[in-house]
């Protein structure tokens, strides 16, 4: 088969201290084109499509791919490989009937790309949703890379003067941070185990006993409390630290925060909302990181961009096995078949 693998355009305008966040990661390392290349496939690559994350075009070549214009990337590609989901003017460079592959998140998306894509017969996988039922690889590797780096994003918007001057830590004598978790998923425990790794103090909230059980495993020293109103009111209202890990893949995310609880967190409180790719949690949330209600709100749809080479390895190592398995028809594999919001252009999954 012939893949593309365009650049990514991406970029979401942040305040201090993050400023311009532009999507580097790639879904196809030059070790992953050399494996796609030796079964016999032709692997269309755009020009300086790795070059942020650290892979230069003289590695894809090498690895066989053959490097083309952003026009061709999309064009000549029966499968496109992407990382965010593409563009009004990016299905418009789409071959018809093309299958297009990236994180999707299409129950949020605006209709009229929804409909574009629809007309052009394409058919849309979300990595989001690929695995069989209970796994998904792709999503899983993601939201790990975005639990670890909570710690790090939080320091930083802790500090003065952008932050209130808080160190997660604390020292002898002087208590440490307070960070509350919702959602005791991948991404919950894993940014448990590096909140607790940094000696901040730790609340996993969950409404499924299950997930929680699981999350004292592996995140031993946090405290762990089933959700209801009452609680979540009571621990925002003192979290210096507030992590939105709750996510229904394919679905649009609940609203737990509403402006009235919001209004009880400490000034300068900083609210990580990692569900803002499937609309966030809380009522503020929208994309971008600012200050709203005295609550710095960090809403990036594209963490794991933070660390584009980790994250493109990560991708690699977790999509390649199904793509190694695809003859002439990706929809034959089941594990891709499950991630499919559009089949030629007919709504199915979760937008049916």
């Amino acid at each position: 088969m012939d893949f593309g693998l365009p650049k990514e355009q991406g970029v979401v305008k942040t305040q201090p201290p993050f400023g311009e966040v532009r999507e580097g990661r790639v879904a196809l390392t030059p070790q992953g084109v050399r494996e796609l290349v030796d079964r016999g496939h032709r692997v269309f690559v755009e020009r300086g499509a790795g070059e942020r994350a650290g892979f230069p075009d003289g590695a894809y070549e090498e690895a066989g791919a053959r490097l083309v214009s952003r026009e061709e990337a999309f064009g000549r590609g029966e499968v496109v490989l992407k990382v965010g989901r593409p563009t009004l003017e990016e299905v418009a460079l789409l071959r018809p009937g093309a299958v297009v592959m990236a994180f999707m998140h299409l129950a949020v998306a605006e209709s009229s790309l929804v409909e574009a894509m629809a007309e052009k017969g394409l058919t849309a996988i979300g990595y989001e949703l690929v695995g069989t039922e209970g796994k998904r690889p792709v999503l899983k590797a993601m939201s790990e890379i975005a639990g670890r780096l909570s710690p790090q994003i939080a320091g930083r918007l802790l500090e003065a003067p952008f932050g209130p001057g808080v160190l997660l830590s604390g020292l002898p004598g002087i208590p440490p941070g307070d960070v509350v978790i919702l959602g005791a998923g991948v991404l919950g425990r894993a940014a448990a185990r590096a909140f607790l790794g940094m000696g901040a103090s730790v609340y996993l909230l969950d409404k499924e006993l299950s997930a929680l059980e699981e999350a004292s495993k592996e995140a031993r020293g946090a405290v762990t409390a089933l959700i209801t109103q009452s609680r979540l009111e009571r621990y925002a209202a003192f979290a210096d630290v507030l992590v939105g890990a709750v996510a229904v893949p394919g679905e649009r995310a609940p609203l737990l925060l509403s402006r009235a609880l919001l209004s009880r967190m400490r000034p300068g409180a900083v609210l990580l909302d990692f569900a803002i790719d499937q609309g966030g949690i809380a009522e503020t949330s929208r994309v971008g990181v600012y200050q709203e209600m005295g609550i710095t709100h960090f809403c990036l749809p594209n963490v794991p961009a933070l660390v584009p080479r980790t994250s493109s390895h990560a991708l690699t190592a977790t999509l390649l096995p199904f793509l190694l398995k695809v003859e002439e028809d990706p929809l034959a594999l089941p594990e891709l078949r499950q991630g499919a919001y559009l089949l030629l252009g007919q709504k199915g999954g979760h937008l049916e």
